[in-house]
């Protein structure tokens, strides 16, 4: 079975970066990997999957009821940063401030009076086996993205010949990769609970 799951894994990255490379081969150097590319829109299907997922198992599972609404809640607030030049666009200047503003209060709610089960939940989630996957992909996103795509760091390698598409395409590709690793372990705890008796 390990060896089906690693060549599914594998075909799945491999597919997501052929995805990204997509918008270069199509766009050449005009590329811009923006809020409107194939990349950003994988961000979001992604994002927006693995909140459901989380979702899906905070029903299934009362001990990691707690742990996988604060997930979800969580990648939704995300899905919504993602979104936030159609939100600025379509709805109103500030709207993602505004909606991450309300999931917020929501997940506020929803632990008024459990504040003591959230690190019981928590633990149990970090006992799954898909807890590490799950850490590497949301550290990939918010740090490791973020640090590879400092444009400081760009324009001291590349000195005059400085293309801001280059950080673009490296940044995104490693935050797509994050969330490819989320919604992958989704699919992993999904199986797990489903044989538990």
């Amino acid at each position: 079975m390990f060896i089906l799951r690693s060549v599914i894994y594998l075909f799945a990255v491999a597919v997501v970066a052929q995805l990204i490379s997509l918008e270069g081969y199509q766009s050449g150097s005009v590329a811009e990997y923006s809020e409107h590319s194939l990349t950003e829109h994988l961000q979001d299907m992604m994002s927006f999957l693995s909140c459901l997922l989380f979702l899906y198992v905070a029903r299934k599972d009362a001990q990691l009821n707690i742990a996988s609404t604060l997930l979800a809640a969580l990648l939704a607030m995300m899905f919504v940063r993602e979104s936030d030049s159609l939100l600025d666009h379509y709805v109103f200047d500030g709207a993602w401030q505004a909606l991450v503003g309300l999931i917020f209060v929501c997940v506020i709610v929803f632990l008024w009076g459990r504040f003591s089960s959230i690190y019981a939940s928590l633990k149990a989630y970090s006992q799954q086996s898909s807890f590490g996957t799950f850490l590497a992909g949301f550290v990939a996103i918010l740090a490791f993205s973020r640090l590879m795509g400092r444009a400081s760091f760009w324009q001291a390698v590349m000195g005059d010949s400085y293309m801001r598409i280059v950080k673009n395409i490296v940044e995104e590709g490693i935050e797509t990769l994050g969330y490819t690793l989320i919604v992958s372990v989704r699919q992993t705890t999904h199986f797990n609970l489903s044989q538990t008796p």
